[in-house]
């Protein structure tokens, strides 16, 4: 009997449930998929905890791979025993058989395991997103990535690094500083010690940044605003630290003109072609070699409350995965 975490009411870690689910034969444009990895990401805590609410009872996650089951009516590009993986799809990736919209499917080619896609899918395309579309960057930029030794962190430091940028990258430690400069962090900040807006502005000789990618939120924003150089964007793409508060408008003009923008990757990767096309990007850089994914941490599916556990209390580092 197919299995799946669910959550029946909003929560800790402990409102996770095992428990024994239905899964039936695809409809149309559906694929059954038995899943063999998971991805683990921040955004799952909040569907857990209800900052993203939905409709009660749930599954969580959106990032795995697996192998093609069985196929509904009208699909033409999947067949049974294809190896898949998708970063965005509907929740409920913490299962280990389930059904998904093919056109949310990818092909993994042969050089990508199952757990590398499931650590990579939602968080390179978010990078994807980032880094070629939301601020195109470009060699010789300088720019700022806080959570540097995070999922999401670590490909955007390499990515960026093989664009011909600088980064620069808070982390929380020294091990984690070690590890984003591994990754292509040329100056990692620990924020627990330094203040990261004069470090930049030591770094930069005073010049500042055309883009700071900020996915904690709250506690960074008001300070990133002040890494940005005139008509610089600021990106807020995660509330690890809560929800950014409102604040007056004109703290951007009086900063310099500066742009805010608050980017999703269901936006971004709504259409087949585009998700399709960022794919391609990120496929290409993994394969190549110019990105590496490493999975830092695994825990059996069944297990999931733990690792929400130590990726809230920040325990974790890079990549984590959830094994079927």
């Amino acid at each position: 009997m197919p299995h799946a975490i669910r959550i029946h009411e909003y929560g800790g870690p402990e409102v996770m449930r095992w428990e024994e689910v239905q899964v039936g034969e695809p409809g149309p444009g559906e694929v059954r998929i038995r899943q063999t990895a998971v991805g683990l990401n921040y955004i799952d805590i909040y569907g857990r905890t209800g900052l993203y609410a939905g409709t009660l009872p749930t599954g969580l996650g959106g990032e795995a791979a697996g192998v093609v089951e069985v196929v509904g009516p009208g699909v033409t590009d999947l067949k049974p025993g294809d190896r898949v993986a998708y970063g965005i799809a509907p929740i409920g990736a913490y299962a280990d058989v389930r059904l998904v919209p093919a056109d949310r499917l990818l092909k993994l080619p042969d050089a990508i395991t199952d757990t590398t896609a499931a650590a990579m899918m939602l968080k390179g395309l978010t990078v994807q997103y980032l880094l070629r579309q939301t601020y195109e960057v470009k060699r010789g930029d300088t720019i700022l990535c806080h959570a540097a030794a995070g999922g999401v962190g670590l490909i955007l430091c390499q990515w960026a690094k093989h664009l011909g940028a600088t980064v620069i990258g808070t982390v929380s430690s020294d091990e984690k500083a070690a590890l984003a400069r591994a990754h292509g962090c040329d100056h990692p900040i620990v924020y627990t010690r330094e203040d990261f807006a004069a470090r930049v502005l030591e770094i930069t000789g005073g010049q500042k940044l055309p883009v700071v990618y900020d996915s904690i939120g709250k506690s960074t924003f008001m300070k990133s605003l002040d890494c940005l150089a005139p008509l610089g964007l600021m990106v807020s793409y995660g509330n690890v630290s809560g929800p950014v508060e409102s604040f007056n408008l004109g703290i951007l003009a009086s900063k310099g003109s500066l742009y805010v923008t608050r980017p999703t990757l269901n936006t971004y990767a709504a259409k087949r072609e585009r998700l399709v096309a960022m794919a391609r990007d990120l496929f290409e850089v993994v394969s190549t070699g110019a990105v590496q994914i490493k999975v830092h941490q695994t825990y059996p599916l069944k297990d999931a409350a733990r690792a929400h556990r130590d990726l809230e209390a920040g325990k974790t580092s890079g990549s984590s995965v959830l094994t079927v």
